[in-house]
C-alpha cells in the first residue's frame, strides 16, 4: 500500500471559525463534528481536522490545486478586504501572487496565525 496523508489537526482558538474560514477559501464543505474535532475534507484522502482544545502555534500549509480553483480562491482573496495574502514570505502580505516553478502561487494568513500556500506547480 501507498503511504496517504488521511488527516491532520489544525489548531485554533476557535474551531468554528477557524474551518469556516478555510472552507470559504477553498470552496469546500465544513463537516459533521467528529468528537472534539471539526473536519474540513479537503480531498478523498484528506481532512483537516480543527481543534481548539490546546494553544495555537501557527503552521504552515501547502496546497497543490489546479488552475481553476487557484482563480476561484484569488477571486475571493480579492473581494476579502481584511484577509491578508501575498507572494512570499519575503514580500510579506502585498495582495500579489508569485509565479515559481512555471505556475502561480499565494500564500494566504489565517486568523489564527497560520499560513495557507496555494500552488499550481509543484516547487
Amino acid at each position: 500500500m501507498s503511504i496517504v496523508l488521511n488527516h491532520t489537526i489544525v489548531r485554533a482558538a476557535d474551531k468554528n471559525a477557524a474551518a469556516t474560514f478555510f472552507a470559504e477559501l477553498m470552496g469546500l464543505t465544513v463537516g459533521a463534528p467528529t468528537g472534539p474535532f471539526l473536519p474540513v475534507r479537503v480531498n478523498a484522502d484528506l481532512t483537516l481536522d480543527f481543534d481548539d482544545r490546546g494553544p495555537v502555534t501557527p503552521e504552515h500549509y501547502g496546497f497543490l490545486v489546479d488552475d481553476d480553483r487557484f482563480d476561484a480562491v484569488l477571486a475571493r482573496l480579492e473581494r476579502w478586504a481584511d484577509v491578508r495574502y501575498g507572494s512570499g514570505p519575503e514580500q510579506g502580505w502585498d495582495r500579489e501572487i508569485n509565479r515559481l516553478a512555471g505556475g502561480r502561487g499565494v500564500y494566504v494568513l489565517a486568523p489564527d496565525g497560520h499560513s495557507y500556500e496555494l500552488f499550481t506547480a509543484a516547487p
